[in-house]
């Protein structure tokens, strides 16, 4: 991890996706190879982590937040400065699975995210009859909705960490290098833009 401080270049990337779509699961176990037991993500969790872009030095600063149905409707008060957007499906759900595919359609039609990577999270594979990655590609038809971004899916589980570093891996090789500003940001001023601003 990079030094406190740090005045590296950031991109920061969207974590979306339903309610118990496992989102912050998987965050912390990328960030601290450890499995939380989580409850319903009120609000917003951010982490930040150092990568490597172009040979150069980057901090990631991920943005986790709450996929109830009260707190969709302030999603896009976080996607102003998104260098991509990382959505993830609960692969074992197939009853909510057009509910997540109304929210990435409804998300990938901001104008604020035009243009920006997809990759789509095929959460909780190590469930007995989950969908494969492939059925979920096929099922959000994601060639037609995203005619206009690179896109990805990538099977993974927030809880045994199978495919989780991939996934940080595919995310960060996926960010344009116009989507990175030049230096990270203030996190407690974004948090304070972003509350003025949905009045959460």
């Amino acid at each position: 991890m990079g030094q406190k401080g740090s005045k590296l270049p950031e991109a920061r990337v969207l974590l979306l996706g339903l309610d118990n779509a496992g989102k912050t699961t998987l965050l912390y176990k990328l960030k601290h190879n450890i499995c939380v037991k989580t409850s319903p993500t009120v609000g917003f969790n951010v982490e930040t982590m150092d990568a490597r872009k172009n040979n150069k030095n980057i901090t990631v600063t991920m943005w986790d937040v709450g996929g109830q149905g009260a707190m969709r409707q302030h999603w896009n008060s976080y996607h102003q400065d998104t260098a991509a957007i990382v959505f993830v499906v609960d692969s074992s759900d197939r009853r909510r699975f057009k509910e997540a595919k109304r929210e990435i359609e409804k998300t990938l039609s901001s104008d604020q995210l035009r243009g920006r990577p997809l990759i789509v999270l095929a959460n909780k594979q190590d469930i007995d009859d989950s969908m494969t990655a492939s059925e979920i590609k096929s099922n959000l038809t994601i060639s037609k909705l995203c005619p206009d971004r690179d896109w990805f899916v990538q099977p993974c589980s927030g809880s045994t960490g199978f495919g989780v570093e991939e996934a940080f891996t595919r995310v960060v090789s996926m960010i344009k290098p116009s989507h990175v500003t030049g230096v990270k940001s203030n996190i407690k001023e974004t948090v304070k833009s972003i509350r003025s601003g949905s009045r959460l």
